[in-house]
């Protein structure tokens, strides 16, 4: 898969120049990261959306746009699939590779008693089911 999201980086980089008015990329670029954040938002909504809704077909789909638009989004800050790949490979050598890194004691003791912005998604999901 890292092969893919390879190529697809590189087309996402040499299509950041082109016409805006018919590249997506370029115009996604064009609009800035808050754009680009917000659509990686709204597709990763619309992937949870569907799998909690058990549309496969449709989690696929829309996991292909949410990696397209999370490429973009790498691209925008500077951030090349290498390091990625770096990062998930020290994590594995560290946890095995089904692990993330735990979040830390301080980040989640300012958490604490404050609702998460993934609650209202959380609460979403719940009511489609």
């Amino acid at each position: 898969m890292s092969d893919s999201l390879d190529r697809l980086y590189q087309a996402v980089l040499a299509a950041r120049d082109l016409d805006p008015a018919t590249s997506r990329t370029a115009k996604l670029f064009q609009q800035g990261p808050d754009k680009m954040a917000k659509k990686l938002a709204e597709e990763a909504i619309e992937v949870v959306i569907d799998a909690v809704a058990g549309r496969p077909d449709a989690v696929i789909r829309e996991s292909a746009d949410l990696l397209y638009n999370l490429t973009v989004l790498w691209a925008a800050a500077g951030v090349r699939p290498e390091q990625v790949w770096f990062e998930m490979a020290r994590r594995e050598r560290m946890m095995g590779i089904a692990e993330k890194l735990p979040k830390s004691p301080k980040a989640a003791k300012s958490r604490s008693g404050s609702r998460r912005p993934i609650d209202a998604l959380e609460d979403r999901i719940r009511k489609l089911g």
